[in-house]
Parts: C-alpha cells; sequence; structure tokens
C-alpha cells in the first residue's frame, strides 16, 4: 500500500509492507497526531494492536517504518537513536518492520521540531 507521510512542510512517499500488521496500520489511515521524536526517530502511538512476526527487527534500515508492539506505535526511522552504534540503527526493542519510505528519509529531521504527522493512504 502506497502511503504519505507528511510533517511540516516534509512530505515523504512510503510503502506499507504486505504483512499482517503493515495491513492493520492500513486500515486505520488517514492518521493525524502529535509525536514523539528518539534520536533520529518520529514515533507516535497508534490504535493497533500486533505481537513481534516474522519481520521484527533489532536493528532496522535508514527509511524503515517500524511497528513498536510495547508502545503501539508507528516508528519512522531516519538516522541514529541513543541506542545506535556506528553505522548501525538500533529501535528501543524489536520492532516489526512495516514498510520503508522512498527517497530522502533524512528530510525528516528538518521538521523534528513540529507539532503532528499526518500519514495517509495515497
Amino acid at each position: 500500500m502506497e502511503i504519505r507521510i507528511t510533517v511540516g512542510h516534509v512530505a515523504l512517499e512510503a510503502e506499507l509492507n504486505d504483512t499482517p500488521t503493515a495491513k492493520k496500520i492500513g486500515e486505520i489511515l488517514p492518521l493525524k497526531t502529535s509525536f514523539n521524536t528518539w534520536g533520529d526517530e518520529i514515533y507516535f502511538a497508534i490504535p493497533v494492536e500486533a505481537e513481534l512476526d516474522e519481520s521484527a527487527r533489532e536493528e532496522v534500515e535508514m527509511g524503515d517504518l517500524g511497528y513498536w508492539p510495547q508502545g503501539k506505535a508507528f516508528c519512522i526511522f531516519f538516522g541514529p537513536t541513543p541506542m545506535s552504534t556506528e553505522g548501525k540503527i538500533i529501535p528501543a526493542s524489536a520492532v516489526n518492520v512495516i514498510g520503508s519510505v522512498k527517497g530522502d528519509a533524512t528530510r525528516f529531521k528538518k521538521v523534528m521540531g513540529k507539532d503532528e504527522v499526518v500519514v495517509e493512504a495515497v
């Protein structure tokens, strides 16, 4: 499923994977909410419950979208987190990889001070 993630003046296209967790997230869109940051990660609670699945990772790639079961949160990874080591992007704990940003996810660094994120199907 193709989606758009907008924070402030930055809008990036992304794709949700064909996994049960990603499908649950697709069903609740559109979503407009406040968000938190943790290093170069934007995350926000969503009304989805899922356990870790076969896509779960303890290390993610630049631009990965994740679902963090412990916080029922949608995560956008665009650089190191406080848990990261040289060249690795490490979430607080394992996340289901639910998709990825198309294009330059580091553009989100410019809008981390904004108030809300919009995630919608395109």
